[in-house]
């Protein structure tokens, strides 16, 4: 059965003046379970995730400073809001659902977390809204229980994923590859295994060469699991992302990726990542896409 890490916590608002679509995160569950694409028992809540584990991924002082609410007003800035003992929580439950995710899709091929995707977490900063770098934990969790020996990252949020890349800069069994806007946030990128840097507007057909081109390379690393960051901020309609990339495309994308996991037998945990659509139909449409071609395609 394909499991759906989500829980109510997922769409807490955040304070008066730091509002942020959040709002995706209810209706992303509930349009699928309207559509008949999901029933109620592909639904799991994360608890939220041991402290040991996210010590696989993070400095300690730079978590201690999150648990007890003391990360400098500077950093704070940094993630984009300011931090409360329920964000926290929100993020511990998030990445305990990446890594629930990755053992269900160890034992059903793919699962999936309606949030996550917080790549731009690195080992010892948040920025960008991401405070937890919950694909990051989770693989560094497989890797130290001994579940798999290679992971590959494949990231094709419109941003890139320099968290990511900064925690497994120096880890030979991680392969980081991001697809992104090259001129986009993060400014100052760090380097992954594979960079693709696509120029502002950037149409649905570079885009997917772009994207058939680099998987064989991929296959090259010999991974046995992938985490996938499915962002949909890759839309034109979307006010950060610069691409101009049309729903369909978007969709093309995952099948794309999705399929290339079912063909190699390599199973795939995926993260929802950014949408920032001024109209929210935008948003959750592209993101429920994401789940009907994964189920489509492993169930």
């Amino acid at each position: 059965m394909i499991k759906i890490a989500w829980d109510p916590i997922y769409a807490h608002p955040l304070p008066e003046g730091h509002r942020f679509p959040m709002v995706k995160y209810e209706l992303i569950p509930e349009q699928l379970l309207y559509e008949g694409a999901i029933s109620i028992t592909n639904l799991f809540s994360p608890k939220p995730v041991a402290e040991a584990n996210i010590l696989l991924a993070h400095d300690v002082l730079y978590w201690e400073q999150l648990r007890d609410l003391t990360l400098p007003a500077k950093e704070q800035r940094r993630i984009g809001f300011p931090l409360s003992a329920k964000l926290i929580e929100r993020e511990l439950r998030i990445a305990q659902g990446t890594i629930d995710g990755a053992l269900y899709a160890l034992q059903f091929g793919i699962a999936f977390n309606v949030a996550g995707g917080t790549h731009h977490a690195g080992s010892n900063w948040g920025e960008g809204f991401c405070m937890l770098n919950d694909q990051a934990i989770a693989a560094n969790y497989l890797l130290k229980k001994g579940l798999v020996g290679k992971v590959l990252i494949i990231d094709l949020d419109v941003h890139q994923g320099n968290g990511t890349a900064e925690i497994f800069a120096n880890e030979p069994r991680v392969f980081t590859f991001s697809m992104h806007g090259e001129k986009n946030f993060p400014f100052r990128k760090e380097n992954s295994d594979l960079d693709i840097g696509l120029e502002d507007e950037t149409n649905d057909d570079i885009f997917l060469g772009k994207l058939r081109r680099s998987l064989p390379i991929l296959l090259e690393q010999e991974p046995d699991f992938v985490f996938y960051l499915a962002g949909v901020d890759v839309l034109s309609s979307d006010k950060l992302g610069k691409l101009s990339l049309s729903k369909a495309a978007c969709k093309e994308r995952d099948r794309m990726v999705l399929q290339f996991c079912k063909d190699h037998s390599l199973p795939v945990q995926v993260s929802m990542g950014g949408g920032y659509s001024p109209a929210i139909k935008d948003i959750v449409d592209a993101h429920c896409n994401t789940f009907k071609v994964g189920i489509d395609i492993f169930d």
